[in-house]
C-alpha cells in the first residue's frame, strides 16, 4: 500500500483565509483515500511535533504539500516548517551535504536518504495562467516549477523526487471551483493513482 502525507501550508492572512488550501487538501484526502491509499494530514498552522514530523516523513512514500502562493513563494510557515523538520532530521533525512574531504568542490547535494520517497506541491495563486505559461508575462514562461525551485531543491537535498505540480491560478479574480476541483482530481490520478 502506498502511504501519503498530506501537508496544509494554509494561513489564514490578511485577505485571505486559506479555505481554497483546505477545500483542496480535503479533496485530496478523499480521493486518495477511496483509490485505496493510506492517508495522514497535518495542518501546519495548527503547530507540530518535530519528533512526530519525522516519523510521518520515514512512513509516508509520497509528501504531497497544498499552499497558497504568497510573494513568489510559499507562506512563511511552510518554510519555517521545512526549516525545523528537516534540520531536526539530520542524520535520519540527510546524512551530510554529499562532498567529501577529497573532493570538497563536487556533488554537493548528494547526501540525501530519503531516495525513495518523492514530493509534489499543489498550489494556489491569483495570477491567471497566462502569468506562468507565457514567455512575455510575469514569470516569463518558466510556469510554476521554475517558480518553486528552491522549494523542490530543499526535498531533493535530502534525496526525494518530485511529481508534476498542480497549480491552480487566478483564484481570487475569477475563482472557478468547480474546474479547479475536477482538474485536481485529473491531476491526483495521472501523477499518483494510475501514473
Amino acid at each position: 500500500m502506498t502511504h501519503i502525507y498530506l501537508l496544509n501550508g494554509a494561513k489564514a492572512f490578511a485577505h485571505s483565509a486559506g479555505k481554497l488550501n483546505h477545500t483542496l487538501q480535503d479533496l485530496a484526502a478523499t480521493h486518495l483515500q477511496d483509490a485505496g491509499f493510506s492517508v495522514r494530514q497535518k495542518v501546519i498552522d495548527e503547530g507540530y511535533d518535530l519528533d512526530e514530523e519525522v516519523h510521518s516523513f520515514m512512513a509516508a512514500d509520497i509528501i504531497l504539500y497544498q499552499f497558497p502562493g504568497w510573494w513568489m513563494g510559499s507562506p512563511w510557515i511552510v518554510k519555517k516548517y521545512m526549516d525545523e523538520v528537516f534540520t531536526h532530521a539530520h542524520g535520519t533525512f540527510y546524512e551530510n551535504d554529499g562532498r567529501t574531504r577529497t573532493a570538497p568542490s563536487k556533488l554537493y547535494g548528494s547526501g540525501g536518504l530519503l531516495t525513495k520517497k518523492r514530493v509534489m506541491a499543489s498550489t494556489t495563486w491569483n495570477a491567471p495562467a497566462d502569468a506562468f505559461a507565457e514567455k512575455h508575462q510575469f514569470f516569463e514562461g518558466g510556469g510554476i516549477d521554475a517558480l518553486l525551485f528552491p522549494f523542490y531543491k530543499a526535498h531533493a537535498f535530502l534525496g526525494m523526487t518530485h511529481l508534476p505540480s498542480f497549480i491552480a491560478t487566478d483564484v481570487m479574480k475569477q475563482p472557478n471551483i468547480e474546474a479547479i476541483t475536477q482538474a485536481y482530481r485529473q491531476h491526483l490520478n495521472r501523477y499518483i493513482i494510475q501514473p
